[in-house]
C-alpha cells in the first residue's frame, strides 16, 4: 500500500501502548516522540487516567514546552499540555449517576468516581487497589457515595470480574438507554460517561482546533476505550497485545508490543521516516 500521509495530528493511548508493563517510557520512545512534536507534529495524549495520572507522562515528553493536549478520562476533558487550559469538559448527569449506581450496587458492585487527585469508592475492593497502584491517586471511602454522586461527576467506574460485568452491562443499557457512554477501558473495568464522549470525539474536536482532516490524524490503542479514536483517525494501529476487536478495527497492527517498543518502531518508520504507511499483515522485515 504506497501511501505517505502527511500527519498533522498523532494520538497515543497511554497504558498498554505507549506506556511499558512498568509505566514507563523508554528513553528511545522519548527521543522519537520529542522528534514528532519538533516536525510540527501535534502530540495528544488520550486515556482513561485523569490528569493528575497523565501529568508526569506528558512532562517526560516535552509537553509542557510544546503545544499539545491531553484527552483524559476517556474523552470527557481535554486540555492544553502547555498551558492546562481546558478546552471541553463533558459531565455525567447527576440523576444518569445515582441510577447507574443504584443498579450496580444492587447487583453487589463497588463503584469509583474520580475528582482532581482522589478515587472515590463506594466501599473497599481489591480493583480500586490496583487501580491506586496503577495511578498513584489516593484513595478514599466517603461516608455517603450516592451524596457525592448527586453533585454529577466526570465518570463513573464500577470495577469486577470481567465476567460479571457482562450482564451488568447489559442492564445499565437497559435502564440507561442513550444517558450514557458504555465501555470496557480494561476488562476488569466498567466506564459510565455522558452520551456521545469518547477519545473520537475528543480527537475530532482538537482536529477542529488545529483545522486537520481525518486523513492527517494517526491515532494508536489497544483496547475498548480506544475504538471510537481508532475508528475517527484516517490512519490508525493497534497494539499485538491489544484487544482482537481493535486489531480488527485499525487500519494495521503494530508489529511489536508495548514491552518491546512497539510504537516507536511505527513512528521513526512511518512517521518521521519515507516509508510507506503499513496495511495489515505488517512487518519489520526488509
Amino acid at each position: 500500500m504506497d501511501i505517505r500521509p502527511k500527519f498533522k495530528i498523532l494520538a497515543l493511548d497511554l497504558d498498554d501502548t505507549l506506556l511499558r508493563s512498568d509505566l514507563t517510557i523508554s528513553s528511545r520512545t522519548k527521543n522519537a516522540l520529542k522528534k514528532v512534536q519538533e516536525s510540527g507534529i501535534t502530540l495528544v495524549l488520550a486515556s482513561g487516567r485523569v490528569p493528575g495520572a497523565m501529568e508526569k507522562f506528558s512532562l517526560a515528553l516535552g509537553m509542557n514546552k510544546k503545544p499539545g493536549y491531553l484527552v483524559s478520562n476517556n474523552g470527557a476533558l481535554i486540555l492544553e499540555s502547555h498551558t492546562g487550559k481546558i478546552i471541553r469538559e463533558t459531565r455525567l448527569a447527576a440523576r444518569t449517576a445515582v441510577v447507574a449506581y443504584e443498579l450496580a450496587d444492587a447487583e453487589g458492585f463497588a463503584l469509583q468516581v474520580y475528582e482532581d487527585n482522589t478515587i472515590y469508592v463506594s466501599r473497599s475492593n481489591e480493583f480500586a487497589d490496583y487501580d491506586q497502584k496503577l495511578t498513584g491517586l489516593r484513595q478514599v471511602i466517603p461516608d455517603n457515595f450516592r451524596a457525592l454522586l448527586e453533585q454529577g461527576c466526570i465518570k463513573l467506574l464500577v470495577p469486577g470480574d470481567p465476567m460479571l460485568l457482562k450482564p451488568l452491562e447489559s442492564i445499565l443499557r437497559t435502564y440507561l438507554g442513550g444517558e450514557v457512554t458504555l465501555f470496557t477501558s480494561k476488562p476488569y473495568f466498567l466506564e459510565l460517561q455522558a452520551p456521545n464522549t469518547d477519545k473520537g470525539s475528543a480527537l475530532a474536536c482538537i482536529a477542529g482546533i488545529l483545522g486537520a482532516n481525518r486523513e492527517e490524524v494517526l491515532a494508536i490503542g489497544d483496547s475498548m476505550n480506544d475504538e471510537a479514536m481508532i475508528l475517527w483517525a484516517g490512519y490508525s494501529a493497534a497494539m499485538p497485545n491489544g484487544e482482537e476487536r481493535i486489531k480488527e478495527l485499525a487500519s494495521t497492527i503494530v508489529p511489536k508490543t508495548n514491552d518491546e517498543d512497539g510504537v516507536v518502531e511505527l513512528i521513526e518508520r512511518h512517521v518521521l521516516g519515507d516509508e510507506p504507511f503499513p496495511g495489515k499483515g505488517y512487518s519489520l522485515t526488509i
